[in-house]
């Protein structure tokens, strides 16, 4: 979703980035950060007769542009609503071929930039100090910087980042040492190097009191020191994690891998940043079981960040694969029933996604056409889970998942450091399994990639429901031993199954309440279920509960479906509207902007 992506790719190499300072200073409009950039670049003489550059912007304000030292002329194009600005960059010298250039663009970030939170004291846990932290998938690392946002580049990066010594700073990247800042002596300067090639989009920056715990011999876990233990507990199993990785998928090459726990407002379940994970607090369930979200961002490190979708449309490249990996690492740390029992799950994951987005909305394509969509409101489970349906499907077909897994190993081999599209991927897929072909060529791959709705054949899992089946919604008897017997994945799956059916009798929720206590429940993704069923069986006693979770954490997972419900509790429909408009300044950006449109509220009227 570049402006550019395609021009771009053609015509430039992008090694690297420095950001010399990144300073927060208050304004009288908010935040902003005032950043030069250094870009190394080089221009194709054959492509780029005049010498021009375009990089992609959103809402940046740029006041100065050199070229090797010099002023060069620029101008910033007509804006996107969604996909920003571009910047047109003229160098004030003639070029030889394959000179080096380093253009060096001053500008400053937008308070509203949509790749950063700003959060008062208030907003953390220690409500002492602000604190920041960056998101830039899909495109929105343009607002933070201006770059080739398109995931067709790839670039290291070095960072020099100044704040105030009360302060850590963290980024994707290995830490390269801290000193004071010979120009403040309030403020202290950390340095980050990125010595592996990525996209735009994995380009993290974090600031704020934060401490950090040694969960493993190349991993720590970072946050405010109100939670930092608990996260240490939560993801003491990161090492075996990417020990069983590494034994799947090759040597992980990132150097470092860390984890930090962002404030509730983080909008996702993590986020794969290289070298630092972001984890969202709702994952701190106490009893580590919800630690497979850490395995699915390890599993990133080889599908996403070293092989990597070149455009967005290819999106299951990444994510499908990612989930195929982390339910192999969880089939050899579990078992195959595990591994089973969670694609259960994500199947239903899936036929929600179709659901609300209808079964003929061509965003339910596994390769989607995404001109002029806001990639923000297509994200669903689609590319991760009806991307694995299809990886299992080919599984079974190839011949189970040790001689599938040996696929997966070999084309992250292939494709490392590099960016590819569904074609290349299905080219190789027919090359490794080259004695298999006919059975490939019986695969109805246009029904796979680019039919909305479910996949063509569902696979065949192996029974393990027999304890849920026994409490299906049309059996109506109640024991506490019901739950007490079930795990939590069970507990999720029992919930995720009466979510699928029509809403239960209001008689029949209370009853649950009364026998399960379910209300005392703190896993989110327990309480999150229960109080969606609630909710849609009109019992007004949940209704200040889920919005109290829609608002007290800001995951989009979460919180979009508990504002929906209540929304559409017809009696609460103006209470939604009325919560959302008080706590909307708190949310991140890409979740007040998506929560927004879910409930019909005209964006220029909700501030």
């Amino acid at each position: 979703m570049s402006l550019l992506a395609n021009r771009l790719q053609r015509e430039t190499a992008f090694p690297s980035w420095l950001f010399p300072s990144t300073v927060p200073n208050r304004a009288v409009n908010g935040w902003l950060t005032k950043c030069i950039a250094p870009l190394p670049l080089f221009f194709n003489l054959s492509l780029s007769p005049s010498y021009h550059q375009t990089l992609d912007t959103k809402d940046l304000k740029v006041s100065k542009v050199t070229a090797n030292g010099q002023a060069a002329k620029f101008t910033l194009g007509p804006k996107h609503s969604f996909m920003g600005t571009p910047l047109e960059i003229t160098l004030p010298f003639d070029l030889s071929r394959g000179q080096h250039v380093i253009v060096e663009v001053t500008y400053e970030t937008a308070p509203n930039a949509s790749a950063l939170q700003w959060l008062t004291p208030e907003q953390t846990a220690g409500k002492k100090h602000p604190y920041l932290f960056s998101q830039c998938q899909a495109t929105h690392c343009r607002s933070m910087v201006p770059c080739q946002d398109t995931p067709a580049m790839k670039h290291t990066y070095y960072a020099q980042v100044s704040v105030p010594k009360e302060l850590v700073a963290v980024m994707s990247a290995v830490r390269d040492g801290e000193e004071p800042d010979p120009q403040d002596s309030s403020r202290a300067i950390y340095r980050f190097r990125q010595p592996v090639p990525m996209p735009s989009y994995l380009i993290a920056i974090v600031v704020g009191a934060l401490e950090s715990r040694e969960i493993g011999p190349r991993s720590r876990v970072w946050s405010e020191k109100e939670f930092v233990d608990k996260a240490a507990y939560e993801f003491s199993e990161t090492e075996t994690m990417l020990k069983t990785a590494e034994g799947l998928a090759g040597p992980y090459v990132w150097g470092q891998y860390d984890i930090l726990v962002l404030p509730p407002s983080f909008p996702y379940g993590g986020m794969e940043n290289p070298c630092l994970t972001y984890a969202t607090p709702t994952l701190l369930a106490g009893d580590r079981s919800l630690s497979n979200v850490i395995a699915h961002e390890i599993s990133h490190s080889w599908t996403g960040n070293l092989v990597t979708n070149k455009t967005w449309e290819h999106f299951w490249l990444n994510e499908g694969h990612t989930v195929y990996l982390e339910r192999m690492i969880g089939r050899s740390m579990e078992s195959e029933q595990f591994r089973q029992f969670k694609a259960m799950g994500g199947w239903k994951e899936l036929q929600e996604s179709v659901n609300t987005f209808g079964a003929n909305n061509p965003l339910t394509n596994l390769v989607p056409n995404l001109n002029e969509v806001d990639l923000d409101e297509a994200f669903s489970s689609v590319p991760y889970e009806k991307g694995f349906a299809l990886l299992y499907h080919l599984e079974e077909l190839m011949g189970g998942p040790e001689v599938f897994m040996g696929f997966v190993k070999s084309y992250i081999q292939l494709f490392s450091y590099s960016s590819i599209t569904t074609e290349e991927w299905k080219h190789y897929l027919f090359t490794y399994f080259k004695n298999k072909v006919d059975i490939l060529n019986k695969v109805d791959w246009n029904a796979w990639m680019h039919t909305p709705g479910m996949p063509p054949v569902k696979p065949q899992w192996v029974s393990l429901t027999i304890s849920l089946e026994n409490h299906s919604p049309g059996c109506y008897t109640f024991d506490e031993w019901d739950v007490k017997t079930l795990s939590t994945h069970q507990l999720i799956e029992f919930l995720s199954l009466l979510l699928q059916q029509e809403p239960l009798p209001l008689s029949h929720v209370k009853r649950m309440q009364e026998v399960y206590q379910l209300n005392s429940f703190n896993n989110a993704e327990i309480r999150f279920r229960w109080l969606r069923l609630c909710v849609k069986s009109k019992w007004e006693d949940a209704v200040p509960m889920a919005l109290k979770m829609a608002t007290e954490q800001g995951r989009m997972k979460f919180t979009r479906p508990l504002f929906k419900e209540v929304y559409n509790f017809d009696k609460y429909h103006e209470e939604a509207v009325r919560v959302f408009v008080a706590h909307r300044a708190a949310m991140h950006p890409v979740t007040a902007n998506l929560v927004a449109k879910d409930l019909k509220v005209d964006n220029d009227k909700s501030t």
